[in-house]
């Protein structure tokens, strides 16, 4: 096996985002396997630059547009090449990965448990519809993959449960993942409030976006942050809500934490950086060439 980045790295970029602000929130596919703020479902309409991340604490929207002077975007920068004999080429070989890639209960944490269902239909994916509202369609051609795992902490001595998802997509190409990306920071600024599915919504999105190098983004080529407050008919809320979004190569990861009463900030944070920390890692030991 070649070289695998430590696991732990993830940390400064999730905290970074964490402390920008004060108000987090994130976004994944749901835990009924419905669509819910990960990515969209078509390009948007400029050609993606260098770097989009959304993150909510900061109160402010930003885009950044190119890398920090000295800092790279490339593979290269991060120490990581990927061997082109193990890059995805069809659906099945796109599936191999994310299943392999995309968190499971244990990687968020002790106690952790499948929430279900557990798995979407890795054919579809969710797309934002133009009245703010999360529906599932058909895989574009241009991604061959897209894998949603739903786990909880269930709730116990009066605290509610934190549900959490990972989301993996394997894209055809470096620049179909790319395009994703800025897609999914438009898509924030469209839609500052959203519906995820009946009895769920999200409001007062904010969005950053961070290349290799800014922002303290030092495992990904690209990372995108979104934060707002969660509503539930279910938990009630507002509620804690924080979504991350990375990209290494042709794969995207997300994960997203959403609170419920008793639950603190940090609490979700530690789950995030758990998932976040073991997906990115996996996507380079699953693609990169030997050393």
């Amino acid at each position: 096996m070649g070289y695998r980045r430590p696991v732990r790295l993830f940390t400064g970029v999730l905290a970074t985002g964490l402390l920008l602000g004060g108000l987090g929130g994130c976004s994944g596919t749901g835990g009924d396997g419905s669509a819910e703020p990960t990515r969209s479902g078509s390009p948007p309409s400029p050609a993606p630059s260098t770097s989009t991340n959304a993150d909510t604490n900061s109160g402010t929207d930003t885009n950044t547009t190119g890398p920090a002077p000295g800092a790279s975007a490339s593979a290269t920068s991060l120490g990581f090449t990927p061997d082109p004999g193990r890059v995805p080429k069809t659906r099945a070989e796109g599936l191999r990965l994310a299943r392999a890639v995309a968190a499971t209960p244990t990687n968020w944490g002790p106690d952790f448990v499948r929430r279900s269902p557990y798995e979407s239909d890795p054919g579809s994916w969710p797309v934002l519809d133009s009245d703010c509202v999360w529906e599932r369609e058909s895989l574009p051609a241009t991604v061959l993959a897209s894998l949603t795992r739903n786990s909880e902490l269930p709730a116990e001595g009066g605290k509610g449960p934190i549900r959490v998802t990972a989301v993996v997509s394997v894209h055809r190409t470096v620049k179909d993942a790319d395009w994703e990306m800025a897609g999914m920071l438009e898509e924030a600024l469209r839609c500052p409030d959203q519906q995820l599915r009946q009895g769920e919504r999200i409001a007062g999105l904010l969005s950053q976006g961070a290349a290799y190098g800014l922002l303290a983004n030092f495992t990904s080529e690209d990372s995108l942050t979104e934060g707002g407050k969660y509503y539930s008919d279910e938990l009630g809320g507002p509620h804690y809500y924080y979504w991350v979004q990375s990209r290494l190569g042709q794969v995207t990861v997300a994960v997203v934490g959403r609170g419920a009463k008793g639950r603190s900030q940090d609490d979700i944070d530690a789950a995030l950086r758990q998932g976040a920390g073991q997906m990115l890692s996996r996507v380079e030991t699953e693609l990169e060439a030997p050393r």
